[in-house]
């Protein structure tokens, strides 16, 4: 490898790395692991293999002509497998809020990016500098920005939904999909447009930043209230008389009474975990990392006892006292990780 071609390939492969590192500095909460960020790295590159046999088979297929396929037909398949990971990680409970949509739709674009700009090293070694500043700067930057678009505007639409319908993340696909088009319509000169990039995405990114860090530290202090004062409600004895007492009762018409009793046991526990939770991320932003502990695995292990014990219709009964929602899911997997 060529002194230049050394010289170039970090301008193209190292903005978008260091963007998210930037993201993950910014996540006072540590709301993701570095293990989990690096694993999404790689998906994202595997997707973009992906993206180039697609792309090559489709091209050959409907034999379009290069420009109009990468401006109408590559953005849709790109940011449909992109979009992918996002929903799996939505799937299985890795996604909260804003914040971590954020870094993990950021993830996935940049490991796209960084093995798309490698092929493109590979097949352009001789292209000028000012190439690489787009592909590192402008390319690279978009590829990650609108992935966190998309998982940001998804988080926004469903996290007060226990089963999401797909139909939610439709609007974020397609804001994605149009973003991508039009950046490779390059209505201007590829380093304006560049330069516009870097203007409009970042900043807007880091809004959400602040926004979501806000709203976090907002819904734990409140929900901490809320889920302490319920326990301190339970040990009083004055549970039977609030709402929720009256529900339980309301239930024993329908269930038999052991099986109330392990509802009861089941809100109590889901309850402390949520406390335990809750804490863990009190404790990141002020710099501590609060191991979960052997007993706090035992309440997990009581809690999926009580589900089992209950049954699906039982868990399904609960659900209007409860009030689960996604993000309450999410921080289970804070300490259950």
């Amino acid at each position: 490898m060529s002194l230049e071609l050394l010289t170039r390939a970090p301008v193209g492969l190292l903005p978008v790395l260091i963007f998210l590192v930037i993201l993950l500095y910014m996540d006072s909460y540590k709301l993701v692991r570095l293990r989990v960020v690096l694993a999404v790295i790689v998906m994202g590159g595997l997707t973009a293999l992906a993206a180039m046999f697609l792309n090559s088979g489709l091209l050959g297929l409907t034999e379009i002509p290069f420009k109009p396929y990468s401006r109408y037909v590559s953005p849709v398949v790109e940011e449909m497998l992109k979009a992918m990971i996002i929903v799996y990680l939505f799937r299985s409970n890795r996604i909260g809020f804003l914040v971590d949509s954020a870094i993990m739709g950021f993830a996935v674009g940049a490991g796209f990016a960084l093995v798309e700009n490698l092929q493109y090293l590979q097949l352009q070694s001789t292209a000028s500098f000012g190439v690489w500043i787009v592909r590192g700067f402008g390319t690279a930057i978009m590829h990650g920005g609108v992935t966190a678009m998309f998982a940001i505007m998804s988080q926004a639409l469903t996290e007060r939904q226990m089963e999401i319908n797909p139909f939610y993340y439709l609007p974020g696909l397609a804001v994605a999909i149009l973003l991508h088009s039009i950046f490779n319509h390059f209505l201007v000169a590829p380093m304006l447009q560049t330069v516009g990039t870097l203007v409009v995405l970042p900043p807007l990114v880091h809004l959400v930043f602040q926004k979501s860090s806000a709203a976090l530290h907002e819904w734990l202090e409140l929900d901490f209230d809320a889920d302490t004062e319920l326990i301190e409600m339970i040990d009083s004895g004055h549970f039977t008389e609030s709402k929720i007492g009256h529900f339980l009762d309301d239930l024993r018409e329908k269930f038999e009474g052991p099986i109330v009793v392990d509802m009861l046991c089941y809100l109590r526990v889901y309850t402390e975990l949520a406390i335990r939770a809750k804490a863990a991320l009190i404790a990141r932003e002020n710099g501590l990392d609060l191991p979960a502990g052997e007993r706090t695995r035992e309440k997990f292990e009581e809690l999926r006892y009580l589900e089992n014990s209950i049954g699906k219709t039982g868990c399904l009964a609960m659900k209007p006292f409860l009030q689960i929602e996604r993000k309450d899911l999410w921080q289970m997997h804070v300490i259950d990780r």
